[in-house]
């Protein structure tokens, strides 16, 4: 990831270099044109500002000028339509042989699955020369999927899947960010997208999630690092403290329960998050049973 002052974001996708061209010639044809028409403005006010005894000019009209300046205009505009065009369904059309992955947008999070198995949250791991294909979908509200060094964006709705594609030409970690404002939390919905090379990424995709750490700091890790700690230092309860303990848990609906906090308790709260919600809090954990669909939890 490119770090320190940057006007632009760094070039990282086959996309990017071919929407910075139309993006540079928009912005000099903005400039040029500024520029041209502030500086007549100015040179007619001071050429032909009021004086005394002033005469009143002649005028004249001239149709080769009016159809100069209505024809060129015309022609850059067009030009800019059929380029942007052109882009646009390079970015949106199938490409063949894709890599699919899913991707589901919810309040505040992205969940990520591989077709292999593979499972992330705020992040997506991709490998370097590769067509990707992203599913997206989401669970709540409109979000928008945005890799600014990919410049790709696209929304994803709820209640029906769009795709995205992208072929990443460069390794790295590249900023993750929803691009359309979701809810209280939105600023706090980014995430990081990692290209490797390929092999590094079959690795990736076949091995463990935490290495050879310890237990406890793995733990820490994947805590911080897949987002829990966003949700339970606020909207969930704390997990400070808590493993081992016995206590008394008030539910949803009014039910009470004595419950262990040992491993048993544990693995059912995050795999089946929603099964036994604590009262006062949303059920906003995804859920990790096995899915039957990429919507499940």
């Amino acid at each position: 990831m490119v770090t320190g002052l940057n006007i632009f974001p760094p070039i990282a996708s086959e996309f990017a270099p071919k929407y910075d061209l139309l993006y540079y010639f928009l912005t000099a044809v903005s400039v040029f044109f500024s520029v041209l028409i502030f500086g007549l403005i100015i040179y007619f006010c001071i050429k032909y500002r009021r004086k005394e005894n002033d005469q009143p000019t002649p005028t004249f009209e001239s149709t080769k000028l009016e159809i100069f300046y209505t024809v060129v205009p015309f022609i850059i505009v067009m030009v800019m339509f059929f380029w942007g065009a052109g882009l646009y369904f390079q970015v949106f059309e199938d490409p063949k042989d894709p890599l699919n992955i899913h991707v589901i947008g919810k309040q505040w999070m992205w969940k990520v699955q591989h077709m292999e198995g593979r499972r992330e949250i705020n992040e997506l791991h991709v490998p370097i020369g590769r067509k990707v294909q992203l599913t997206l979908g989401s669970q709540d509200v409109i979000h928008s999927f945005y890799i600014p060094a990919f410049r790709v964006k696209h929304d994803a709705v709820p209640g029906r899947y769009t795709t995205l594609s992208f072929t990443p030409t460069k390794t790295g970690v590249y900023h993750l960010f929803c691009a359309e404002y979701c809810g209280a939390q939105h600023s706090g919905m980014v995430g990081r997208v990692i290209v490797m090379e390929q092999d590094e990424y079959k690795e990736w995709l076949n091995g463990s999630e935490v290495g050879d750490l310890p237990p406890a700091e793995a733990g820490r890790q994947l805590f911080t690092s897949l987002g829990c700690i966003t949700c339970h230092a606020v909207q969930a309860p704390t997990m400070a403290g808590l493993f081992g303990r016995r206590q008394r848990v008030v539910l949803q609906g009014g039910q009470v329960q004595e419950v262990t906090v040992d491993e048993q308790y544990l693995h059912e709260s995050i795999v089946d998050s929603t099964a036994k919600v604590v009262q006062g809090y949303a059920p906003i954990m995804p859920s990790y049973r096995p899915p039957n669909s990429i919507t499940d939890g």
